[in-house]
């Protein structure tokens, strides 16, 4: 009778006068390690069990092949789980997914991710055989495979494209064989992942068992990134007007300042209080108020740039930063954003309308100030001077702010 330790060094050695090869042997080990682990009690085995237990293995080239095939399985997923939840940055995780599909069928030449979202596919990452990433290879059809499956919440293996009739109106040059698989939360489709070969024929099983808890594993990647993508996205917005917030305006300015500093380009930092603000909130309440601010920053987000910051930072005060701006652009935008309110119509209660005036301080980096503190009080020492000075107008900070 043997210890389990016993049991298998015996087991191990009698593998080796059978020419099992060791890395076989040892996963054979860790397995039966946790099998005699699990289904007894018991503390010591028989050797008669040692025996017809590695002869069973070592004269059955089928039983071995299938178990080194799931401890290969067993790492794989290990590993897709591990790289799948190191990140929570959402195109990171779908980045990572095509990258483990590649990994999994050897002679894949490209594999994609969709999203699936209100009844419409939208492009997430692609990796193709020779490196190129996120490169859309087409347009999803509204007939075709990707749709397909979105609709259907089912796997498709096609083994030869040019004969299936999901590709009859396909591009002549399209060929060879795919499989597509749902990305699903329960019976919530998600998403969709494709990969492509250039041949024909089918996939083992053990390529579509793998891909399939590929799938799985990124269902949840996925659902866990647009979380943090959401519960991010609060953290930093002010809940008023949806604009960014404080917080969100300090990780701006700290990015603008890095970007900068080694760029060696301007950029401009503008405090701006509405005129008139605080009238509208003694004569009909703060409700009123909050709503009119939230028709000022509706307004104003639609008249910026693409690459322009607007941030509430508290009250009626608004911060916008311009990324890559000297004075003179800085200038154009400011009075854009005058134009934009001298031409709205506020509404108020009982059908009432109003027009708001708005004032200003400019800072530019990093002519008034180096630091994002220093930028803010440059630029709100200038707007200080445009109230004073009866409102309605832009200031420019002056020189010698830390």
């Amino acid at each position: 009778m043997k210890s389990l330790s016993g049991f298998l060094s015996a087991v191990r050695q009698r593998l080796e006068k059978k020419g099992i090869p060791r890395e076989t042997s040892e996963s054979l080990l860790g397995l039966l390690s946790a099998l005699m682990t699990t289904i007894t009690t018991e503390s010591t085995y028989d050797e008669h069990i040692i025996t017809r237990l590695v002869d069973a293995f070592a004269d059955n080239g089928g039983l071995l092949t299938l178990i080194q095939q799931q401890v290969a399985e067993l790492d794989a997923l290990k590993r897709i789980t591990f790289n799948l939840t190191s990140s929570l940055e959402l195109q990171a995780v779908l980045d990572g997914v095509v990258r483990e599909a590649m990994r999994l069928v050897k002679d894949a030449d490209d594999a994609h991710i969709f999203l699936y979202q209100n009844q419409k596919i939208v492009f997430g990452a692609s990796l193709q055989a020779d490196g190129k990433k996120n490169k859309l290879y087409a347009e999803p059809r509204a007939e075709g495979l990707t749709y397909h499956i979105a609709r259907t919440g089912e796997m498709l293996v096609i083994e030869d494209m040019q004969k299936h009739p999901l590709y009859k109106d396909a591009p002549a040059g399209w060929s060879g064989s795919i499989i597509s698989i749902p990305l699903k939360m329960g019976d919530r489709v998600i998403g969709v992942m494709n990969l492509a070969r250039t041949r024909t024929g089918e996939f083992t099983l053990s390529e579509i068992r793998l891909l399939t808890l590929l799938a799985d594993q990124a269902a949840i990647a996925i659902i866990n990134a647009r979380l943090h993508q959401a519960v991010s996205h609060q953290a930093r917005s002010d809940v008023l007007t949806g604009l960014p917030n404080r917080r969100a305006l300090d990780e701006r300015l700290d990015d603008e300042i890095k970007r900068s500093a080694r760029s060696r380009r301007f950029f401009c930092v503008i405090m701006m209080d509405l005129d008139g603000f605080k009238q509208i909130n003694d004569t009909y309440g703060h409700d009123v108020g909050d709503d009119v601010l939230r028709q000022v920053a509706r307004s104003l987000r639609e008249t910026l740039r693409a690459s322009d910051f607007l941030a509430r930072y508290g009250g009626d005060e608004l911060t916008l930063v311009l990324s890559e701006t000297d004075l003179n652009q800085a200038k154009v935008v400011v009075e854009k954003v005058n134009d934009n309110l001298a031409n709205l119509v506020l509404q108020l209660p009982e059908g009432k309308t109003t027009k708001m005036g708005i004032s200003g301080g400019i800072a530019l980096y990093p002519r008034h100030a180096h630091t994002a503190p220093g930028l803010i009080r440059a630029a709100d020492e200038a707007l200080y001077r445009a109230k004073r000075s009866g409102g309605g107008s832009f200031q420019v900070a002056q020189n010698g702010h830390a």
